[in-house]
């Protein structure tokens, strides 16, 4: 008896939770497209998806300040190495007059072609001490020189749960920042939206904060971001030095059987904006705008599982952009090209 008490109050709590989360939703403040001051706009093309990227590329790059080429990552040994489709896409933007940047991230790969993303080990390894650190920032500053880029852009996540690795990696900001600067070069540093923005980074860098991940597959359903989580993370970015901007992600995510706050659920994976949009009229579902992120969700039921999808559309974009602009933020990044609806449609 005393069992079922207690979970019958866990069952209330939770309960009670997930109303006033959803009451607090109701309630919150609309994100929708309007007038703002002007932006710099950059975008990231992805070497995996380089075809789709090139071609929306094309379409937008009239709109567009800088570009981000996506990435150098490390191989065995490791040794820094840029794909083909990367060198392919930075030669494009650097013939239309673009300020580029090559993009490192920490993934790492052996010899056996296995991969790991975020490499929090390898990481570690390489930023291990001054020595190592000062290896790297002239790997990456001799990368970005000879594919004739304007700047580094520093993308390494999961480098601040570990004490060791956030010393160590606010150490190389410094390192890295002072090599650019030796070379001419411009340097970007890329955080995700939880890093300690109150901790001592360099002074020199642009660093660009990740205004998503609010929902995705680390929890349930609900958009990457939305005007709170916007507003929330612009703010704690004040204690950040210098030059500051933000990246939006476009595309979306599918959860299936996702059940009260994560108590049971069953496959989720992300999917673009136009895979979205196809689901959507392949399952003749009713799509909805969310008020307070402004991103498009519909559900479905097949074979007996219910699906639930959340995914950004132009006008999404265009709602950030502008929830952004009047926070006074005036650069904004698209995480990527490729597998967009209308993403040309910018309003800067």
């Amino acid at each position: 008896m005393r069992k079922k008490v207690k979970y019958a109050a866990v069952l209330s709590a939770l309960l009670l939770a997930s109303a006033a989360a959803g009451l607090s939703c109701a309630g919150a403040e609309p994100v929708k497209s309007g007038p703002h001051p002007e932006v710099r706009l950059s975008a990231w093309s992805a070497y995996w998806d380089d075809a789709s990227s090139a071609e929306e590329y094309r379409g937008i790059r009239r709109h567009l300040s800088s570009f981000s080429a996506f990435a150098a990552s490390y191989g065995p040994d490791d040794v820094l190495t840029v794909p083909e489709e990367t060198q392919r896409a930075l030669k494009q933007a650097q013939k239309d007059g673009k300020e580029t940047y090559l993009t490192v991230v920490n993934d790492s790969q052996d010899d056996l072609g296995r991969s790991v993303e975020k490499d929090a080990v390898m990481t570690s390894r390489i930023l291990r001490d001054d020595a190592s650190r000062i290896k790297q920032a002239e790997a990456m500053v001799d990368a970005a020189k000879k594919l004739g880029a304007a700047g580094v852009e520093l993308d390494f996540e999961r480098v601040f749960k570990d004490a060791k690795l956030q010393e160590d990696y606010l150490h190389f900001t410094y390192q890295l920042s002072l090599a650019c600067t030796r070379a001419g070069l411009k340097l970007r540093i890329v955080l995700e939206p939880s890093a300690p923005f109150d901790a001592p980074f360099a002074k020199g860098p642009e660093y660009v904060v990740m205004l998503y991940n609010l929902h995705g597959l680390h929890n349930g359903p609900g958009p990457k971001a939305d005007g709170a989580f916007i507003r929330k993370t612009v703010s704690r970015m004040a204690d950040l030095p210098g030059k500051k901007s933000v990246a939006i992600a476009t595309g979306g995510c599918i959860w299936q059987d996702y059940r009260l706050l994560g108590l049971s659920r069953g496959a989720t994976r992300f999917l673009s904006s136009q895979e979205a949009a196809a689901l959507a009229k392949e399952k003749a579902a009713s799509v909805v705008r969310d008020g307070a992120s402004a991103v498009l969700h519909f559900s479905y039921e097949e074979d007996e599982h219910h699906y639930e999808v959340w995914y950004a559309d132009d006008e999404t974009v265009n709602a950030w952009i502008t929830e952004i602009a009047n926070l006074g933020i005036d650069g904004v990044s698209i995480w990527r090209l490729g597998g967009n609806v209308n993403i040309d449609n910018v309003h800067l």
